[in-house]
């Protein structure tokens, strides 16, 4: 886990800048060729490096935060030009995104333990062959789409407009402060959701509350577009979901309470999520540039990434912070976030509002 969180941080955060700079075909492209270099790992060694897997993983993660987002903004860009309802069709897009992104983590699951179940001789074997297939698919078809006419942006020119529309943008490092802080708080939820339900040696079937989780935040990501239709501003929605999910998670670290009462804070929490994701997109859509929105993502992640990897050493080696303050810092980082969201809000009347961000250059 240390070598994953290392990898997302040192080399992860990186990789928007040069998708924004290669084209995020080409990076969507390497997320399908790390998939498919560890699926043949698996199937080839019976016992493949750790390492080399999780590191290939965690890039592919990272890579998975930004790049198809960041592409389907770009491509969103063609589509106005011809039908002008470039906003609407996104807000449809972010949501959807949110929606099936659980459903397939769910099927996945499903997939998964049916090949796993059918073929027990070749253990791991099987579901890396699911994904190999899988990987190729998304080479195939990515390979087939690709023009091959993308028009980016000299190193140089990139640096400067960074400098100019992220780094010098008050807003746009609040924003990057909420995703930063929601990007701790879900994965020291993912670290600790499961040793959280058998405390105290408690019996859970913790295959069927996974998907209870992800159908939560299926549902919460179709609050959005009521949301979006009854127009109540963004940052409001996005303060009242960070608040409610804080309070979530200190009630967690305050007591273990029964375990149908945990499931249900843990599927409200996610809920929140669903939630949250697509209006974080609408607000990059706002204030981000599209030629750097790759970029301003992975490098937001990276703070969150150091804290992760720092609390993890702290409590994989030196035992110095227990379950309970771990859960708590990711409270007090969505209560950041809020307040992040709520000064966000108070910034957006004192200029203009980008909306419609610079797209010059496209894949």
């Amino acid at each position: 886990m240390l070598i994953g969180f290392g990898a997302a941080l040192f080399v992860g955060s990186l990789l928007g800048l040069v998708s924004d700079l290669i084209g995020r075909k080409k990076t969507c492209l390497v997320f399908f060729i790390l998939h498919l270099i560890v699926g043949i790992l698996k199937m080839v060694a019976p016992s493949p490096s750790f390492w080399v897997a999780n590191l290939c993983l965690s890039l592919a993660t990272s890579i998975f935060s930004f790049s198809f987002e960041t592409w389907g903004v770009v491509e969103h860009d063609k589509v106005d030009s011809k039908l002008g309802h470039r906003q609407d069709i996104l807000n449809e897009t972010f949501w959807l995104m949110t929606f099936f992104e659980s459903a397939s983590l769910i099927g996945s699951q499903v997939i998964g333990n049916w090949m796993v179940g059918g073929n027990l001789e070749k253990g791991i074997g099987s579901p890396s062959i699911a994904a190999t297939l899988l990987a190729i698919l998304g080479i195939t078809c990515m390979s087939r789409h690709y023009d091959g006419t993308t028009k980016i942006m000299t190193f140089k020119d990139y640096r400067m407009s960074f400098s100019v529309y992220i780094l010098g943008d008050r807003r746009i490092w609040l924003l990057a402060c909420a995703q930063a802080c929601l990007h701790f708080s879900i994965a020291v939820f993912w670290i600790l959701w499961a040793p959280t339900l058998v405390a105290d040696g408690r019996e859970v079937f913790l295959g069927l509350i996974y998907p209870c989780l992800l159908g939560a935040r299926m549902l919460g990501s179709t609050v959005f577009p009521w949301l979006i239709n009854a127009s109540l501003r963004t940052e409001d929605c996005l303060t009242c979901a960070f608040v409610v999910q804080a309070l979530l998670l200190s009630i967690i670290a305050y007591d273990y309470e029964e375990i149908g009462v945990l499931v249900t804070q843990f599927s409200l929490y996610h809920a929140c999520i669903g939630l949250i994701l697509p209006l974080l997109a609408r607000l990059r859509t706002m204030y981000v540039p599209n030629e750097l929105r790759g970029g301003m993502i992975s490098l937001s992640l990276a703070p969150a990434n150091a804290a992760i990897l720092f609390i993890l050493m702290q409590r994989g080696y030196y035992r110095t912070i227990e379950n309970s303050t771990m859960i708590v810092f990711a409270a007090v980082g969505l209560f950041m976030a809020a307040g992040c969201m709520y000064v966000l809000k108070r910034e957006a009347f004192k200029g203009d509002m980008k909306e419609e961000p610079i797209s010059t250059f496209k894949d």
